[in-house]
């Protein structure tokens, strides 16, 4: 008997993932449920084989997932965007509020840019970390996805993906903050607010907070993909797709 699973897997993630393929009829939703009673049956119904509608259901994940994670991954993906704008911890608005105080603010938005900048360094790598959660998506995930609100699957991923993502982000967040400058942007902002007479002491942990901010950004537009995805679907963009999700 043939294990549809993997295919069943890779329907629920182009469903969820990707705002830039969809069906010239009806919507992903409907089409995917379609789908996966075909296959379960092993009658497909549609002239695509098997394996083509897996390729397609790759192609629409790939896609879905560089929209997210590459426009976030670039430069400006989080700094320009007022949604995800990654500020600085809270620790540090004392601090930047005494030395604007006397003129010195400036280190601390410099200190803010590269705060945005190490996240943005350090998303391409949650790339990877999507692929694998497509792998261990089991056809039970996929019913109760399919049952929850819009933006079930996203909840999902964030259930699922986080304790991973977090882990595998936290080394090349260090690193980043520490190519971008943030460390040594960081450690300037601390020596001018020591300076100053009676202040409290303040320590912020710039990783920890770049690691958080920079997940709820990836989470918030896997979230916004997905909501568009179930009610409003955009076009195939490659004739693969076309082949297997097109009107008939």
């Amino acid at each position: 008997m043939k294990n549809y699973a993997p295919i069943a897997c890779l329907t629920l993630i182009a469903f969820t993932c990707s705002p830039h393929q969809a069906l010239a009829e009806g919507s992903w939703l409907d089409k995917g449920v379609g789908v996966l009673n075909t296959l379960s049956t092993g009658n497909t119904g549609t002239q695509a084989s098997n394996s083509e509608i897996g390729e397609a259901f790759k192609n629409a994940l790939s896609i879905g997932t560089q929209n997210v994670v590459g426009r976030l991954g670039t430069s400006d993906g989080f700094n320009g965007d007022p949604a995800i704008h990654i500020p600085l911890p809270d620790e540090l608005q004392t601090v930047k509020n005494m030395l604007a105080t006397i003129g010195m603010s400036q280190t601390v938005d410099d200190l803010e840019l590269k705060l945005n900048r190490a996240a943005e360094a350090a998303t391409p790598k949650a790339k990877a970390l999507f692929l694998q959660a497509i792998k261990e998506l089991s056809f039970d995930d996929i019913r109760k996805i399919y049952e929850g609100p819009e933006d079930s699957a996203t909840r999902y991923f964030q259930g699922k993906m986080t304790p991973a993502l977090k882990k595998e982000m936290q080394p090349i967040v260090e690193k980043s903050l520490s190519q971008v400058g943030a460390i040594q942007s960081y450690d300037t902002v601390m020596g001018q607010y020591k300076a100053l007479p009676f202040v409290p002491n303040v320590k912020a942990n710039l990783t920890e907070h770049v690691l958080q901010k920079g997940m709820a950004g990836i989470f918030y537009y896997i979230a916004k993909e997905e909501a568009s995805i179930r009610k409003d679907p955009a076009k195939q963009t490659t004739a693969l797709l076309k082949k297997v999700f097109g009107g008939k």
